[in-house]
């Protein structure tokens, strides 16, 4: 198939730009070309465009034509509307979407793609569910292509996938580890979490393109392991050699001392979920995630510590970690006294 990646060269996109090259497929990726991670098509199938400017991205693919165009970096629905109007004739239109855009709190734990979406706590999970929704009324009145996708929390070489750490600058939880500084863990650290490598998520999404059953659809893409906060945080500290030494902390608390945490959590990492991948296995009977969070986490702190320049410490984060643990800490001592 000839495919088309608007972004592919993002943390997930990277793997999936892998595996369709691995797959044989003709993969060509459009964006502004600025990223560092490494590109997987071939160098006269790299389109340059900003993929929000409709003007640029039309001009980039006059005469050009894809079985399978994958929209990785949709935030707005404006995005997507543009993509509507320049891809209409493409034969499949994929929609990186996000678990995050089902309802907070859940009615239960065990989420289908069935699940209401909505997020009242995080505008990333309510643009999402804005896209998607365009998404849906152009595929019933018009019959666009679309296929929408939902990973959670997915990671690999150069993404660790904690709950409270640095996106940015992910070494830097490591790093508190390894020196015996305080780990901020929300609640009692019991809530149940799926995370994903990249690699498994790029073997479902290659098993939906160009599957005419797909049209019209949405999947989650996850791992079937769940685990604990604590589980995922132990098994980070067994990877960096180091047991992590938790200050468990109400999710109010952490949100006091920095506001931009409260649609993560509230809106997303707080309460216990697992995705039911049912509806994928019925299109892709083969899917079977095989990456065990102690084995990718072991080869993402390998692949930090394999380069002195990927161990970027974030110390903003490091010092509001450290007063809010000081804080924490010390009303449990004066509790105990």
């Amino acid at each position: 198939m000839r495919i088309l990646f608007i972004g592919g060269t993002g943390l997930i996109s990277s793997a999936c730009s892998a595996a369709a090259v691995a797959a044989g497929h003709e993969l060509w990726v459009l964006n502004r070309g600025r990223s560092a991670l490494g590109g997987f098509a071939a160098p006269g199938h790299v389109l340059t465009a900003d993929a929000t400017d409709e003007a640029a991205v039309r001009a980039a693919v006059t005469g050009l034509s894809w079985d399978v165009v994958v929209q990785w970096i949709g935030y707005a629905p404006s995005q997507v509307e543009q993509d509507i109007g320049v891809f209409g004739e493409v034969g499949q239109y994929v929609f990186i979407s996000s678990a995050s855009v089902y309802a907070k709190p859940p009615a239960h734990w065990i989420i289908t793609e069935d699940t209401p979406k909505v997020n009242p706590y995080w505008s990333y999970a309510r643009d999402k569910i804005g896209c998607e929704l365009v998404l849906r009324e152009a595929h019933d009145k018009s019959g666009f292509p679309m296929t929408i996708v939902r990973p959670s929390l997915t990671y690999g070489p150069s993404q660790i996938p904690v709950v409270i750490g640095s996106w940015d600058k992910p070494y830097t939880i490591i790093d508190r580890m390894r020196r015996g500084a305080k780990i901020i863990v929300p609640g009692d650290g019991t809530s149940i979490w799926t995370l994903t490598h990249n690699t498994d998520f790029a073997q479902g999404l290659m098993g939906l393109l160009g599957q005419p059953a797909a049209l019209g659809e949405d999947f989650h893409i996850t791992s079937d392991e769940a685990l604990t906060w604590n589980q995922i945080y132990s098994l980070v500290g067994a990877a960096a050699g180091a047991e992590p030494d938790i200050v468990h902390v109400p999710t109010a608390g952490i949100i006091a001392a920095d506001p931009t945490e409260e649609g993560s959590l509230r809106g997303d990492k707080m309460y216990s979920t697992v995705f039911d991948n049912t509806k994928l296995r019925r299109l892709v009977p083969g899917y079977t995630p095989v990456k065990s969070f102690a084995q990718g986490i072991r080869e993402t702190v390998a692949w930090f510590d394999a380069d002195a320049g990927r161990r970027q410490i974030d110390q903003a984060a490091n010092a509001r970690w450290d007063r809010l643990a000081a804080v924490y800490s010390d009303a449990l001592a004066k509790a105990a006294g």
